[in-house]
Order: C-alpha cells, then structure tokens, then sequence
C-alpha cells in the first residue's frame, strides 16, 4: 500500500482528492516536488543543526539524529499536501467562475480607478491589511516596457521581545514562585539571560524572513511569543541551574515493547506516529515492540507499489528513501525502549541546546522540575524538539496541568509554565522510569537551591501502563489427586 497522510477526516490517499483530469497537474507537482531534491532537503537539515559543533554524547546524537530526520520528512510532506490543497481549491474555484460566466452575458464596464482597502487577520493570528490602487496609464505596449506600472509592496513588522530578568517580571508569569522556592529570589537576582534566549528568538526572526520573502505560511503570533525568559545561574556549591518560563505544547511519540507490548492499531498503523523518543535505553526483554508490525507493512507497501510499472522514476527513488529509513528504524525498534508519551512524564528541550557543549545547556536525561500554579512536577529531560520553539512536554504531563489536554489541545497556552533543570544530574546509565526515584532525585536538586517552601510538595507520579492480568490458579481435578496412603494397624499395648 501507498504512503498516506492524515487529516481530520482519516486516512486518504492523495489522489483520491482528484479527478481524472486534474491528475496530470497533481503529477507536474509532485515530479517537481521530488526533483527539487527531498532526500537532499533531509539532509541539508541535518547538516544544519549539527554542522555548528560536535556532539558530545554518540549515543544521544544517534536518538536525536534521527528525530530530526522524521520531523523533517513530515515538515516536507505536509508541504506538499498543502500546495495540492491549494491547487485543487484553485481548480475548483476557477471552473465555478467559468461556469458562473458562460451563464451571464458579459457586462461593459469601465475600469475601476482609486484605492482599496482590506484588513483581516490571518489564520497565523497577524493582522494583515492590504491595499490596491489602480491608476490610468499611457498605452499597453508602454506600460509593459515600465517597471513602475506593475508593482507590489509587501512590508511585515515584527516586535523581537526583551526577555524577563527579575523576580517581580518572573512572577507576572508564574506568581509565588518565591514562595514555592524561597531560596530562588537571591539567585536570580545573580542570574544572567542565556544566549538561547537571544538564539531563539533570531532563530524564528530568520524563519518569518524566509517564508515571508517565499510568501510562503508564517509561523504563528502564538508559536512567535513562546517563551518569557531563559536564564543562566548557579547554586551555592556552583553548580548549573537552566531557568526557563513559557507555554506548554505536547508530545505524543514513544514505544516500549517491554513496558507496553500492546498499542492501538490506530497508533501501529499510523504513518504520522513517532515511536522513538531521544531518552532510549537497551531492551530488558524478548516482547517485540508493538509498533514493528506496522512499520514493516509499511516496508511491504512500498515494495509493492516500487515493483507496480506504473510507478514513475521519481516515486520509486522517494519509496527507497523511505524503505532505508524504516528499515533503520525497525532496527532500532528491536534493540531498544524509549519513554512513552501518553504514560511517562517528560519535557522536550530544542535539539541544538541537547547538543550544544554549553555547560548550562540540558542534556538527554537530566533531571528537572515543571511548575505551574502552585504544583511542582518531577520529571526528566527526555525528548528533544525544534530550534525555533520551545515549551513542550509529554502527554502524560499535560492531562496532568490539564486533564482536557489531547495531542491536538495544550494545556498551557499563556506563558505560564516555568522549567527548571539541572544540567550534569542525568544518570550514568539510561533505563526504564522509576518515577519514586524521580521524586526523590528532583528533591535532593531542589536542596541545591534552597528548597520548597512551607505547605508545597513534589508531585507523585503513578505508573499507569496496563498490567497483564494473573492467570487464575487451576485448581487439581479429583482424577489428578494422589491416592490416600493405606490404613496403617493399630500399635497393640
């Protein structure tokens, strides 16, 4: 079977959005899609996170490596659903109009002159206000040859934000956090914003310019404005304290056939689920992983679809692409558990603060602390995310903040949310959450800076992952029974 794409309204295939006639047009845009180079676009990306400085840590770059790699196949491929949207709402638009205007007899109308205005706002949350002017010109063949008569002005402005450095900006945010960590207001006081501030926020001026001088979709005011602060300090003993406020977004990836060997079939099946999180550690048993079964499908789909005839060139080098990387995947499924989004708690951390060499830079497996109106929730670092955002956690953590929180709801979406962690503290050996010994590592942290105040505790998480049920006891049947030993005689006087 083909690879397919989700939308809310299921599994479609891509073609089927069209008709006959419309299929040589869906053709041209997809051959020219595939020639402008996807494996090339994968790759470059790669290059462009890791390029800056050497990992330090094999192991994680490998788990990091290939997320990026998935993020970046369903970047692209969501791009391209959107232009055969875009090129199917035209189609169907354009024949409506012809057939509007072969009903009505054509008006004789002059020209309309002046300006016209429009303001709306887009679906990114921009205000957007254009404006129109048609003026009287010399003749045609003029105006073509003048650069002056066709032209377009298109300007955004966007405000870069000045990140909070107080304690009193701190608690606009997140009030009582003096209270819930009394020790906290001296060391921000010391504290200095951290250059991922300053790398984030350029990182998404530079992403706006891009798709602004492409006309392309820009990312949203709310994906903008996603992060208060960032700073940098030290506990007493000196050690290093990443302080970070911001939304929550959630994550819902993560396989583990150990833990869960069974996962729904709209899960295993789905082509949109990532089974890998950047926490992962050695398998502890023989039970395959759930989410094998569907990617090697997969693998037979493509395959099939590679030996059909009528496969263009194009289509089939994308379909080994694609193979290549199930099949590393698979490999890795085989050998390895990660955490599991929707039951184990974690927050997600940008990919190039994982790799960086920063000494306040967190890493895979530190520890920290997640705290939100009142609550203080133990947790590690165990995903890592996009470059361009930040404030992401599991969906474990989220229905947590927020019990109606989904993959598609956050729970948080003002920047609410303040992350602490502790770089250095993750352990030496990755393995399955023991989420006690959690607790009791985050409360050793929180020591470290004072600790919590009067009337606050960590949160205690419960394992929620399905227990097989016990086999019932059989009980022997008669038959099965030894015989009774033989009456022994009486002992005379």
């Amino acid at each position: 079977m083909a690879e397919t794409r989700k939308t809310g309204k299921g599994r479609i295939s891509l073609l089927s959005w069209f008709g006959k006639r419309d299929a040589f047009y869906v053709a041209v845009l997809v051959a020219a899609w595939l020639a402008s180079g996807y494996a090339g676009k994968v790759k470059r990306g790669l290059k462009e996170v890791f390029a800056p400085k050497p990992v330090v840590i094999a192991p994680d770059e490998d788990d990091i490596r290939r997320q990026i790699e998935a993020r970046l196949r369903a970047e692209m491929e969501e791009e391209l659903e959107r232009e055969i949207e875009a090129m199917k709402k035209a189609a169907a638009e354009k024949e409506a109009r012809e057939a509007a205007e072969a009903r009505l007899p054509e008006p004789v109308r002059e020209p309309a002159l002046g300006s016209v205005t429009d303001v709306r706002k887009l679906r990114s949350g921009i205000p957007f206000k254009t404006e129109v002017k048609i003026g009287q010109g010399g003749i045609a063949s003029a105006e073509r040859m003048d650069d002056s008569s066709y032209t377009a002005f298109y300007q955004l402005s966007l405000r870069l934000p000045a990140p909070a450095k107080s304690m009193a900006e701190l608690e606009t945010t997140s009030p009582a956090l003096s209270e819930i960590l009394p020790g906290l207001p001296p060391l921000i006081g010391q504290a200095e914003v951290s250059g991922w501030f300053n790398k984030l926020y350029n990182k998404k001026a530079e992403r706006v310019r891009r798709d602004a001088n492409a006309l392309n979709e820009l990312l949203t005011k709310h994906n903008i404005y996603d992060c208060e602060t960032i700073l940098n300090f030290r506990t007493p003993a000196g050690k290093p304290v990443f302080f970070m406020q911001a939304e929550m977004d959630v994550v819902s990836d993560g396989s583990d056939g150990d833990r869960l060997p069974v996962m729904p079939d709209s899960i295993v099946n789905s082509t949109h689920y990532q089974p890998f999180t950047s926490y992962g550690w050695k398998k502890r048993s023989t039970t395959p992983n759930p989410m094998v079964v569907g990617w090697e499908k997969r693998i037979a789909g493509a395959e099939n679809e590679l030996a059909d005839p009528a496969t263009t060139a194009e289509r089939k080098a994308w379909l080994k692409d694609r193979i290549a990387y199930l099949k590393r995947g698979i490999a890795d499924l085989k050998r390895r558990s990660f955490l599991i989004a929707e039951y184990d708690p974690f927050i997600v951390i940008p990919v190039d603060l994982l790799t960086s060499s920063d000494p306040y830079a967190p890493k895979v497996g530190d520890y920290a602390v997640v705290l939100h109106e009142g609550k203080i929730y133990p947790t590690i670092v165990g995903d890592g995310g996009p470059t361009f955002k930040v404030g992401e956690a599991s969906l474990r953590m989220a229905r947590e903040i927020n019990p109606k929180s989904s993959p598609y709801s956050r729970p948080v979406s003002d920047l609410k949310v303040t992350y602490l962690v502790f770089p250095g503290s993750r352990d030496p050996q990755k393995g399955p959450p023991d989420y006690e010994m959690w607790r009791q590592r985050c409360a050793e942290l929180l020591e470290q800076i004072g600790g919590l105040g009067p009337g606050y505790s960590l949160h205690s998480w419960q394992d929620l992952i399905p227990k097989p049920e016990p086999e019932p006891e059989v009980a022997p049947t008669p038959e099965a029974l030894p015989p009774l030993p033989p009456p022994t005689a009486p002992t005379p006087p």
